[in-house]
């Protein structure tokens, strides 16, 4: 009974012993019994029925499952401003998590190529083919790089020509110290010329197409090499150049044309392909012009800085746009160039002066032209001797016949 009075009186408030109790005026009474057990004694027995029992000073508790719990458990910490932050750790793994299945995703898109030989970035450097001889390269046609009927130009081609032949000497390991020369020619101080270019279009690719170029190279001659190339529209496979090219060599400090050394041939032989020409060659004679038998004489032609490479002659796609200052505008907003021969005499320097001459041929019919060329300089030498054959626009060439093996 005691026990029952002192858990009640735990949970319960203790009246004022100096007021009247309700069911009497001495003090305060709880129920018409009377609890003998002193005030003192009673707060004593509620702080035993709390507080664990002792054994020999080790505490014990009682074997009820509930109890136990009740004190086993910690109480939980006050609420403040820290605990009532959101868990930053559950926030960043998640982030996390989707952030790698973006990444697997976009890894896993259509366009990522499937063969193996294809795992290059679209417009860099290029990638020779498995077969190790042809080397391949993609362009991206920019805006700086088309004229005023939204095409590119002939420059822009013969850039991408050359671009292209450098690369394949590099991606094939022979680039030596020089620029595009093997490491035995850089011993010899023996540098490439080209003597003659042979180029045909079909059709100029516009802003923002992209186009792939193809070149290898063949032997030509004893002591000479053939460049080609084939340039075609990477989305439908369509041929819109075809280009062939003669090359030499030169020694570098003497400026004079030079056999090749055995030692360089060893080393580029393993690399040619043996195949015709993409273009047929053209071995009609370019008539050399004068100012009498020339229509139209452009002079004052003075190289600048930009212009030179790094063999310290002018670039020969150079070339190609001083012949073309001295042909009449007439011809240039009707016509379009689709076929050019280029015959390299000699070397351009920084100190030139020439003069460009053309004569339009009378054409064969109402719609084609022909243009004979001459660069030289101002004093007499001849630079190069060139022929253009020009269609009007919005037209394309005939489509030659390309070896099956190059396009296989």
């Amino acid at each position: 009974m005691v026990l029952t009075t002192t858990v009640a009186s735990a949970f319960s408030p203790v009246p004022s012993l100096d007021k009247p109790g309700k069911f009497g005026n001495g003090p305060a009474s709880f129920s018409p019994l009377k609890i003998k057990t002193p005030i003192n004694d009673v707060l004593q027995v509620k702080a035993n029925a709390h507080a664990p029992p002792k054994i020999n000073g080790t505490s014990v508790g009682l074997k009820s499952g509930s109890l136990k719990n009740q004190e086993d458990t910690p109480a939980p910490p006050p609420r403040t401003f820290i605990n009532q932050l959101p868990d930053w750790s559950m926030l960043l793994a998640a982030i996390t998590t989707a952030f790698l299945a973006a990444e697997k995703q976009w890894m896993m898109l259509d366009w990522k190529p499937k063969r193996p030989d294809m795992l290059v970035h679209p417009f860099g450097l290029g990638r020779i083919a498995p077969d190790g001889l042809i080397f391949c390269q993609n362009f991206s046609i920019r805006s700086y790089e088309i004229g005023a009927d939204g095409t590119s130009s002939i420059e822009t081609l013969m850039n991408h020509l050359q671009e292209t032949a450098l690369n394949h000497v590099k991606k094939a390991g022979l680039l030596g110290d020089g620029f595009g020369c093997t490491p035995e020619m850089y011993k010899k101080n023996l540098i490439w010329v080209v003597t003659k270019m042979q180029v045909v279009v079909n059709r100029y690719p516009s802003w923002n197409d992209t186009v792939q170029v193809n070149t290898w190279v063949s032997r030509s001659g004893k002591n000479g090499m053939r460049r080609d190339w084939l340039v075609s529209d990477c989305k439908t496979g369509e041929i819109l150049s075809r280009a062939s090219s003669v090359w030499v060599m030169m020694n570098k400090k003497t400026r004079r044309l030079s056999k090749m050394p055995e030692e360089v041939r060893h080393e580029i032989e393993p690399y040619f392909l043996d195949s015709a020409p993409v273009v047929e060659d053209d071995d009609r004679k370019l008539p050399k012009l004068d100012e009498e038998t020339a229509d139209f004489i452009c002079k004052g032609l003075t190289p600048r800085w930009n212009d030179l490479d790094v063999n310290q002659h002018v670039n020969n796609v150079k070339y190609i746009g001083w012949i073309l200052e001295s042909v009449p505008s007439t011809l240039l907003e009707t016509h379009q160039l689709s076929a050019l021969t280029l015959e390299y005499r000699r070397e351009c320097g920084s100190d030139s002066v020439l003069q460009s001459l053309t004569a339009v041929d009378h054409p064969e019919n109402e719609t084609r032209s022909q243009c004979q060329h001459l660069l030289q300089l101002e004093k007499g030498g001849e630079i190069l001797r060139g022929r253009t054959e020009w269609r009007p626009k919005n037209t394309s060439n005939d489509k030659a016949a390309i070896p099956t093996e190059i396009l296989e």
